[in-house]
């Protein structure tokens, strides 16, 4: 039997032996054939899902999603509009996160500006703030 061995997939790809094997619980990646002695080989469907799933992950997709855009690869005909909705899903996910990060930044720009960094025998700001969420200005 041909194939790439797990270990090659995973340097192909850049995801963990590990990973590739939770994957495959998942249904995200069909379960490999295997040799004579058990070890398992890819062909290069696989590998080029492997490379999507890695793909997508990097951009946030969660695995459900991934699910749902491998379901559509395999239904293209299909697709155009579900994996439109996904990927606007995956937008308005980023923007939030965006949105959250900065409130986040604001309220840490204010705790640090707020301190000197010298000790005026007064106690810390920073660590008063860290200890009393009422000290803070906003939701972040």
């Amino acid at each position: 039997m041909q194939g790439h061995s797990i270990g090659a997939l995973s340097k192909r790809t850049g995801v963990k032996v590990t990973t590739i094997r939770y994957y495959e619980g998942r249904g995200l990646l069909p379960d490999p054939g295997r040799t004579g002695g058990g070890q398992r080989r890819y062909g290069d469907a696989e590998l080029d899902r492997l490379s999507f799933i890695a793909h997508a992950r990097q951009l946030g997709f969660d695995l459900d999603a991934i699910a749902e855009l491998i379901a559509l690869q395999e239904a293209p005909q299909a697709a155009h509009g579900d994996a439109h909705r996904i990927a606007k899903d995956r937008i308005i996910e980023v923007r939030d996160r965006i949105a959250r990060l900065r409130r986040l930044e604001a309220e840490l720009v204010r705790v640090v500006n707020a301190c000197d960094g010298q000790s005026d025998g007064q106690p810390c700001r920073v660590l008063h703030a860290l200890a009393d969420h009422q000290a803070c200005e906003g939701e972040h």
